[in-house]
């Protein structure tokens, strides 16, 4: 591991413990304590310092009443599960019978809770899981750097020992479809299928143009941690209190904690062209590893939704050789299995069609169960 990268590490760890900011704040209080013992020459010096130190501990202390506050209203509502010296929140609800379980994994670096919609309507029929990778949701932070790897084995031991059974059906959205693959790779005897919801093709980050969305997401991720740590993030307003809310909000509540923050900026590092030559040979789904493994990759039939990325492209040439690229890179995810097909996602739909059409979703998703339901011949 680089210098640079150890470095990072410990600076994402330290942040993300909310007590952090007291800590850092300690720093200038300190310094400036120093200078005032120095003489008058030091004593402006020695103030501006000590100023800062009561500005920084009072951003902090609103950080920590925010947390408990969130805390109190937001308790985890699945169990909290050892893996080790960290704990990882689980959802799971619903009854298996004879078909698999079906486990979510959102994009980003999100919560489970991001997919809770997805999961009450699945839960009817089969048993659903919501898993937070550690960092995101109400999952502690766990061990830096965070890495797809790392956390399709964190993954695979939090099923095990919340005492989850497969056969499991793993779906995963985005960069969480990468995550689903990278877990089916390891365990394919748990496995009954694979669904990839538009998943993120590591060939857009090595071989792709720049995309801006990717660009700066380590370092924002690290500001906003940096900004909450210190108190710079709206309180709950109190006419809020009492009003119903949806998941969406909830997740949003709970993870602005800043080790959300910091999670998702250590594992973002991998989509750069130097984190996946980096992180690659762990990450990766190459072609065949899945085996017959049925494997659905649900993706739009367009580029809806991707504007930003092609109208920063002039030249009518090269512009068209970018809408060929991302139009086609997703589908080297079919080669990954024999048994590997393709779903159109409705038309007009984008990346985010997970959140605007659910109940495809769930119908998608349904038509595997009942292919994998035990008893059942496999589709020809």
């Amino acid at each position: 591991m680089r210098p640079g990268t150890r470095a990072a590490d410990a600076i994402f760890r330290l942040l993300s413990r909310d007590w952090a900011g007291l800590a850092i704040a300690l720093l200038p209080a300190a310094a400036g304590a120093w200078c005032l013992t120095l003489g008058t020459g030091w004593r402006v010096l020695g103030g501006v310092l000590c100023a800062m130190a009561l500005a920084l501990g009072l951003g902090s202390l609103r950080h920590l009443v925010h947390v408990a506050r969130v805390r109190a209203r937001y308790p985890p509502p699945g169990r909290m599960v050892d893996v080790g010296s960290y704990r990882m929140h689980v959802l799971a609800e619903g009854d298996a019978g004879t078909r698999p379980t079906v486990v979510w994994m959102p994009g980003g670096h999100a919560g489970g809770y991001a997919m809770y919609g997805l999961h009450a309507l699945v839960r009817e029929r089969t048993r659903s899981v919501l898993v937070d990778r550690p960092g995101s949701g109400w999952s502690d932070p766990g061990p830096f750097p965070r890495t797809t790897a790392t956390e399709a084995v964190e993954l695979l031991t939090v099923l095990e020992r919340s005492g989850e059974r497969g056969p499991y059906v793993f779906v995963g959205h985005s960069f969480g479809g990468l995550l689903m693959a990278n877990a089916a790779r390891r365990r394919p005897d748990l496995v009954a299928g694979l669904v990839l919801l538009d998943p993120t093709p590591p060939d857009v980050i090595a071989f792709g143009p720049p995309v801006p969305a990717l660009r700066h997401a380590v370092r924002d991720q690290t500001v906003l941690a940096v900004r909450r740590l210190f108190g710079l993030h709206a309180l709950q307003r109190r006419h809020e209190a009492d009003a119903p809310e949806d998941p969406g909000q909830v997740l949003a509540a709970v993870e602005t904690r800043t080790r959300a923050n910091c999670a998702a900026a250590s594992i973002l590092r991998e989509l750069s062209p130097d984190g996946i030559t980096r992180a690659g040979w762990h990450t990766v789904v190459h072609d065949g590893e899945l085996g017959s493994l049925p494997l659905l990759l649900v993706a739009p039939r367009d580029l809806t939704g991707g504007g930003e990325i092609f109208d920063a492209v002039d030249d009518p040439e090269e512009n068209a050789r970018v809408r060929h690229f991302f139009l086609t890179v997703r589908d080297r995810f079919l080669a990954a299995s024999s048994a590997a097909r393709r779903v159109y996602t409705p038309e007009g739909t984008g990346h985010d069609f997970p959140d605007r059409v659910p109940e495809f979703v769930v119908q998608v998703v349904g038509s595997l169960l009942d292919e994998r339901r035990p008893g059942t011949p496999d589709p020809l």
